[in-house]
């Protein structure tokens, strides 16, 4: 198959999106497959373009042979409802004018994925100009997840976003959907069964795994010593409540024995690095944004991983993606997410839940878990081989491809 695939975000930028995006693209080319990305200019979550792209509209790159088209978007890092609006209407025109001009392969599809939504109308756009079948990737229900958080608040808004959406799903030949909980929302609104699949997110089992060597440079590096560390590594954003993790570190701040360490970027860091420099917690290091193989190292530096989101009914169907991560590098998770994740937690064997958005049950299991090494050590394990048998990156973009085939031919 030869494939224009639409995704806001790809690597060199860090998180779940551009990974997912990243590992479907590059496992549909090594099975014999043609991909083509249309994303940005790398700015997210920083909102800042590096110098090197600035000044142009588009550039071309190969990255894995994967044929890559980056485009100009209105970034900033300012993060409000107007910049955000302008950053993807800027990427949904851009990729629009793109895909028409720049992509000029005979492509037997559009392959797009969501949120940001606009990424569905160009993928609209392109499905119906070059008359391509379009597979519409649902990693996240936009606008409801908006709503929930309290970033799309507007009627107007609101309606526009969902006849978008409705759009999108009425094009697709097949909605492919990351968890169970997405794809039962969209069967109570009335979507057939048929018409949805689910591909959920995983962990690239090839890169991801325990590195005892990096465990101890990256330790001594950062003045871990013999420290019981609990990580989180990923966005920083309204979602996550972050909050909460510095609250419990502030509840054990007189354990020296116990540290956090949280590595990332987002549009919560600034007022999270404020928190944490008002609170002056020795038992907490705010690291920045790393590439995505160097989380490896740190997650077999630290001990267990924290899984959190903020308690909201629409997170009972999320399923994150660091959970795989943390899993295929032998580290049990804290999971702070009700749900199919809980779900899937108890199914590996692979952590402990904790009810979201309380910090002292967080230090109160982190108490607890400390002085249970071989548990810690038995539930990393038993996390890797679940991810090793139903997680896998590779046997998911296996399956997408074959789906994908089979509906088209």
């Amino acid at each position: 198959m030869n494939i224009l695939y639409l995704s806001q975000y790809f690597p060199p930028e860090a998180g779940a999106t551009q990974t997912r995006a990243y590992e479907m693209a590059r496992n549909w080319v090594r099975l014999g497959h043609v991909v083509t990305m249309l994303t940005e200019f790398p700015n997210h979550p920083s909102g800042i373009i590096p110098p090197e792209y600035r000044g142009k509209l588009y550039e071309r790159d190969v990255m894995d042979g994967i044929e890559v088209i980056r485009i100009w978007v209105k970034a900033s890092p300012r993060k409000n409802f107007a910049n955000r609006m302008l950053f993807y209407l800027t990427y949904m025109l851009g990729a629009s004018i793109a895909g028409l001009t720049l992509a000029r392969q005979g492509y037997d599809l559009v392959y797009a994925s969501s949120p940001p939504l606009f990424v569905g109308g160009a993928a609209l756009f392109l499905s119906w100009a070059r008359r391509l079948p379009l597979f519409f990737e649902i990693r996240d229900l936009w606008p409801e997840s908006a709503v929930a958080l309290g970033e799309l608040t507007h009627p107007r808004a609101i309606a526009l976003a969902t006849r978008l959406e409705e759009a999108c799903y009425a094009r697709a030949r097949l909605v492919v959907v990351v968890t169970q909980g997405i794809l039962d929302r969209l069967l109570q609104r009335g979507y057939p069964h048929s018409k949805l699949t689910l591909i959920p997110n995983g962990a690239n089992v090839e890169m991801f795994s325990f590195s005892p060597g990096d465990r101890a440079r990256l330790r001594q590096a950062l003045n871990l010593g013999d420290k019981f560390v609990a990580i989180y590594a990923g966005i920083h954003g309204v979602a996550q409540g972050l909050e909460t993790v510095i609250e419990a570190a502030r509840l054990l701040k007189d354990e020296p024995g116990i540290h956090f360490l949280l590595v990332g970027d987002g549009p919560r860091k600034a007022s999270l690095l404020e928190l944490a420099d008002s609170l002056q917690l020795p038992n907490l290091s705010l690291l920045p944004e790393q590439p995505r193989e160097a989380i490896v190292d740190y997650l077999s530096a630290t001990d267990i991983a924290l899984i959190p989101l903020r308690n909201l009914e629409l997170f009972k169907g999320a399923l994150p993606s660091k959970m795989f991560d943390a899993w295929a590098c032998e580290r049990p998770i804290l999971l702070n997410v009700d749900g199919e994740a809980r779900q899937v937690m108890q199914q590996a064997g692979g952590g402990v839940f904790v009810p979201p958005e309380d910090p002292r049950l967080l230090a109160d299991a982190l108490l607890q878990l400390r002085q249970q090494p071989e548990a810690c050590r038995q539930m990393g394990l038993s996390g890797r081989q679940y991810t090793l048998q139903n997680y896998s990156r590779q046997a998911q973009a296996t399956k997408l491809a074959q789906l994908l085939e089979a509906v088209i031919t």
